[in-house]
């Protein structure tokens, strides 16, 4: 039995090289708060572009422009954040709207409805200071309910993304998408801190 034994221990380590087994991919640790709140400071200069932060003013009406001036014919936020009555942000924010293409003057749409947070919740962008914008993101009576999973599924989102290819004369988000995601998920596995 022993001899057995001793056999299929030299079989295995001839197997491995003469090695112990490894594991198969790279172990990754958490990162440190140091870290994470770096990583913070690259997903708050990505919410605070006029393209994210023209959804999530102070005020009850939407931004527009990359100078984020008030949107035209006092368009507001409504009680869902959808818009008001007979001027749903979908009336011209749809997604049959023509190709950007045609002119500097046509609505972006999306193929998801376009909106704003909800008047309870206005998960705020424009003018927040760095730990006020992390606290309020993370805090679901702030954010819309959602938990750090709900947040990031949202940042998959028709109506994020466009941010990257707003279209004919409108400056995308400057850090590639690429590089937000991946800064979102090293805060976020970092424990999302706040800087001080």
């Amino acid at each position: 039995m022993m001899m057995r034994a001793f056999v299929t221990m030299v079989l295995v380590l001839a197997a491995c090289g003469g090695q112990s087994p490894r594991p198969a991919g790279p172990v990754r640790q958490q990162p440190d708060r140091a870290t994470g709140v770096a990583a913070f400071a690259t997903v708050r200069a990505v919410l605070q572009h006029p393209r994210c932060q023209n959804c999530h003013p102070g005020g009850d009406a939407p931004l527009q422009g990359d100078e984020g001036r008030v949107h035209a014919m006092n368009v507001l936020r409504g009680p869902t954040g959808q818009g008001m009555a007979a001027a749903a942000c979908t009336t011209c924010h749809g997604p049959a709207n023509p190709p950007s293409n045609y002119g500097l003057h046509v609505p972006p749409g999306t193929v998801v409805g376009w909106h704003m947070p909800t008047p309870e919740q206005k998960l705020v962008f424009v003018g927040e200071e760095p730990r006020a914008l992390c606290e309020q993101l993370k805090d679901p009576a702030r954010n819309g309910g959602r938990d750090m999973a709900a947040l990031r599924a949202h940042l998959d989102t028709p109506l994020v993304t466009w941010g990257w290819q707003p279209g004919f004369g409108r400056a995308p988000v400057s850090t590639p998408y690429a590089t937000f995601i991946s800064a979102w998920e090293t805060w976020a596995a970092a424990g999302a801190p706040c800087p001080n």
